[in-house]
């Protein structure tokens, strides 16, 4: 991965890393990106689901989606991905933070055109969000392949940053009579609610019952031939 000043560690780089190993288990355990262009001019970020295949990411959409019809240009375009972990209540105003880990990517899309490869892409998204989901829906129909766009985003470079643990407050604040310390937080799963139009018989499938939205991304899914 080539690195330019685009990814540069400015700000606390010690804090921040542009290793693999630590930047794609941050990708792995998100599932929501923040993707970032601009057109005619005006930027835009929008919010999407994608899943991970290596160094490649995979979006995907409405045909109509303006985000995918420019992406696909193969336009400048900036991903990031944030997971907040807490927020670090500290005795200072000035010093409150939040724990979080981070990645910002940079890199251009190529639309998926070939149907089969096409498949395997949203079979990577599917297993990135929920494993074992693919195995039991209705895979997508000729139209609904039709209507879909899938996009594969190349990371060209990409850099990360964490912070964990307590407040980092002033020595002249530690006296102070305030409470200080971390309010973890978590994406956490509830009961999953039934549809009222099941078919009868239907139970509960033990990747739902099972699913921890803390533990998703480190559930390895990537097991199955991408074709380049």
């Amino acid at each position: 991965m080539n690195l330019t000043k685009r990814t540069e560690l400015r700000r606390i780089p010690d804090r921040g890393s542009h290793d693999r190993a630590t930047i794609d288990p941050i990708l792995d355990a998100g599932f929501l990106a923040h993707v970032g262009f601009c057109l005619d001019g005006q930027p835009f970020v929008i919010p999407t689901l994608y899943g991970r295949d290596g160094e490649r990411l995979y979006l995907h959409g409405s045909a109509a989606s303006r985000m995918l019809r420019e992406l696909e240009t193969g336009v400048a375009a900036c991903l990031t991905v944030t997971l907040v972990d807490g927020l670090v209540l500290s005795r200072s105003a000035f010093d409150h933070s939040m724990n979080y880990r981070s990645i910002v990517a940079f890199g251009t899309a190529r639309k998926v055109v070939d149907p089969e490869h096409k498949v395997k892409c949203l079979r990577v998204i599917s297993e990135h969000l929920i494993a074992g989901r693919w195995a039991d829906v209705r895979g997508p129909s000729e139209k609904e392949l039709k209507a879909t766009t899938v996009l594969e985003f190349s990371i060209e470079e990409a850099s990360s940053k964490v912070r964990s643990g307590p407040p980092l407050d002033d020595e002249s604040d530690y006296g102070l009579p305030v409470w200080a310390g971390v309010l973890p937080l978590e994406i956490k799963s509830r009961p999953p609610i039934p549809d009222d139009k099941l078919v009868e018989g239907i139970t509960l499938p033990d990747y739902v019952r099972r699913y921890d939205a803390r533990l998703a991304g480190h559930t390895e899914t990537r097991n199955f031939p991408i074709p380049d």
